[in-house]
């Protein structure tokens, strides 16, 4: 005789596994390399990274040295981390599926070698953390692999050396393709290895002092950036206290909070970025492919890692004048403001608001029920994400059908992201801020490709943003 209160539990939990593996077939790739225990940082990052852990297909945790931390690494902080986001994982899939088992996550954390550098580069110098990655990187997958890198890269380096001393070009070339790297800043000497000794590698850093760094931008306090989020009392009141056990192991911040997340938040699929193309901007910042002037890379900063002049582009940083839109408390709801902000810390923190709220709304998952705490919107376009249309008309963008999976008010915002496209800023016809915008088209004399975000914000608490990137191909 069946016992069906016991069948339909064991049901329901093989078709969580399920879902959760199609939602990891979806999802990029990743392997983190941290210096975690060189400050509390990368905790804080840890923390994060663990509540999304839905979106994102982590393949690795790998405890790394780095420039400030050269003789030792840290896995059991990892593990640490791990065991608090164990103890809210169930509270968590009542939010959304897809959530990995911390026996799972606990089975992925290796260790680089507790040595510094090219110390840790060469014959013989394997460790579980560059043996992960070569199986990572031979496994018949077809997705990019990101290496995401918080700390020094000689695990990584490390790798990319054993492969190619023992593996032929044809097998070895492919696999480079595949490999997909975001390091914030050099913190070792061994990125410029990897970058003159693989050429074909994709590569995401803002080389030299930490003053020229595009992620900076996810905790400064530049001119128009809204502090308020970063700040210790915020973080204090939304993560760390009142949401459980993975709140309580953030740490305060004592030099920079999470100045390691960029390197991942672009994997998120928010509708917003494109990971294949830093260049058109997201959480994680924007970048362009292009050789970067010595000067340009603040060579007088402190980092202790020298600066050498680069032999190939990267991607690195770029550059976005940014409007921002405020509230009005009468007539439209939102108008744009006057002053214009230029940097490329500012191609990340335009959008900070939306990435810490974000990040309270997950804290809440980890003790709320779903009828208590809020998601984000669902957009709904009608029509596609790419528009070829002729240039001279005018185009109707269109989001009616976007809802909220709460009941929440909405808020629509459309605007231009010119930096992203081919320069071209163009503006909506009337108000940016309902459901349907007409968008009269420039006349041009060859093809232009203009990219037009739009931001849905429910009025739930925190405020929760979902975007959808349209991008118009312009052609005379």
């Amino acid at each position: 005789m069946i016992n069906i209160p016991v069948f339909l539990n064991r049901f329901l939990a093989v078709a969580c596994v399920f879902l959760s593996c199609l939602g990891a077939m979806a999802n990029h790739r990743v392997v983190i390399l941290t210096d975690v225990e060189n400050e509390p940082d990368d905790t804080e990052s840890l923390v994060r990274l663990m509540l999304y852990t839905n979106e994102i297909d982590v393949r690795g945790l790998v405890a790394t040295t780095s420039t400030h931390l050269r003789t030792r690494v840290s896995p059991q902080t990892i593990h640490r981390v791990i065991d608090a986001y164990a103890k809210v994982r169930a509270n968590l899939l009542l939010h959304k599926q897809g959530y990995p088992t911390a026996d799972y996550l606990h089975s992925v954390v290796k260790s680089g070698p507790a040595l510094y550098g090219l110390a840790g580069l060469g014959k013989g110098k394997d460790s579980d953390g560059s043996n992960l990655i070569i199986d990572e990187l031979k496994r018949a997958d077809d997705r990019p692999l990101w290496v995401c890198a918080w700390g020094g890269v000689n695990v990584l380096a490390q790798a990319l050396y054993t492969m190619k001393a023992t593996m032929p070009e044809r097998q070895l070339k492919p696999l480079l393709r595949k490999l997909r790297v975001y390091t914030i800043s050099d913190q070792d000497d061994t990125g410029h290895y990897i970058r003159n000794t693989f050429p074909e590698v994709f590569y995401i850093v803002s080389p030299g002092g930490y003053g020229a760094a595009t992620w900076v931008g996810m905790n400064c306090d530049d001119p128009g950036a809204d502090s308020v989020t970063v700040s210790n009392e915020w973080i204090a009141r939304n993560i760390q206290q009142g949401h459980g056990p993975l709140g309580t192991v953030y740490p305060d911040v004592a030099y920079g909070m999470e100045g390691d997340t960029p390197s991942w938040l672009n994997l998120i699929d928010n509708g917003l970025s494109n990971p294949e193309h830093p260049d058109w901007g997201g959480w994680g910042g924007r970048y362009k492919l292009y050789l970067p002037r010595l000067e340009d890379c603040d060579p007088n900063g402190f980092v202790g890692v020298p600066l050498e002049g680069e032999t190939r582009p990267i991607w690195t940083n770029a550059y976005d004048d940014y409007r921002p839109f405020v509230m009005q408390s009468h007539g439209c709801a939102i108008r744009q403001d006057s002053v214009t902000y230029r940097g490329y810390r500012t191609t990340l923190w335009r959008w900070r608001e939306d990435i810490q709220n974000d990040f309270a709304a997950r804290m809440d998952w980890c003790t709320k029920q779903y009828a208590e705490a809020n998601h984000a919107p669902e957009i709904h376009l009608n029509h596609g994400k790419e528009l070829t249309v002729k240039s001279g008309t005018t185009v109707m963008l269109d989001a009616t059908g976007t809802s909220d999976p709460d009941g929440d008010a909405l808020s629509y915002l459309w605007f231009c992201y010119p930096e992203a496209g081919s320069g071209l800023d163009v503006k909506v016809q009337g108000a940016p801020n309902i459901h349907h915008v007409n968008v009269p088209l420039p006349k041009v004399k060859a093809p232009q490709d203009v990219h037009f975000i739009l931001k849905v914000t429910d009025k739930g608490m925190p405020r929760l943003s979902s975007y959808a990137r349209i991008i118009l191909h312009i052609v005379p």
